[in-house]
């Protein structure tokens, strides 16, 4: 038995390692349709909801030197989310799941880089516009100073043919 427990550390241990983030959410109350619906919404976002006893998590946590306060997350009925990178996807996949289901799966708190992360900033990561969005956003921003460095760089020698056409025209 005790060969079998450690297996299932290893495996969430392994888990948390490849995950740059840990979401620690509460399944209690939760269908079998709900639980699985749940699952498909994370999957497609390119994470895993998997539940595991809180003693197992804590320890794989420990391994793994997550921040002290994530034993405050583990009490219950504790299910675990991690991904592959997109957070703000998952996050807000399980922020959404808990808003149409009367509060169920809704989130505890995480982990984001090794830093602890509370319920509040969770639902803020959530509530982000998602990563190719944010991209978009964030390359019209560097690319706005390159443009208006071209027009001034253009704006002598436009101001120079303007002025040759009007004395063109003047004779």
């Amino acid at each position: 038995m005790k060969e079998v427990k450690q297996v299932i550390i290893d495996d969430l241990l392994g888990r948390i390692n490849e995950s740059p983030f840990l979401i620690v959410a509460d399944y209690a109350g939760m269908t079998v349709p709900q639980f699985e619906d749940l699952r498909k919404r994370l999957k497609e976002n390119g994470a895993k909801f998997q539940v595991a006893k809180n003693s197992f998590v804590k320890r794989a946590a420990n391994s793994a030197e997550y921040p002290e306060g994530v034993a405050e997350f583990l009490s219950g009925q504790t299910a675990v989310v991690t991904g592959e990178s997109d957070v703000c996807a998952a996050a807000k996949a399980l922020k959404t799941f808990s808003k149409e289901n009367g509060g169920k799966g809704a989130v505890r708190g995480g982990v984001l880089d090794g830093e602890l992360l509370d319920v509040e900033k969770v639902n803020a990561l959530a509530d982000l516009p998602p990563k190719e969005i944010l991209q978009a956003q964030l390359l019209g921003v560097l690319s706005s100073p390159a443009q208006k460095l071209v027009t001034v760089l253009n704006e002598p020698g436009a101001s120079l043919a303007r002025v040759l056409q009007a004395k063109a025209d003047q004779g």
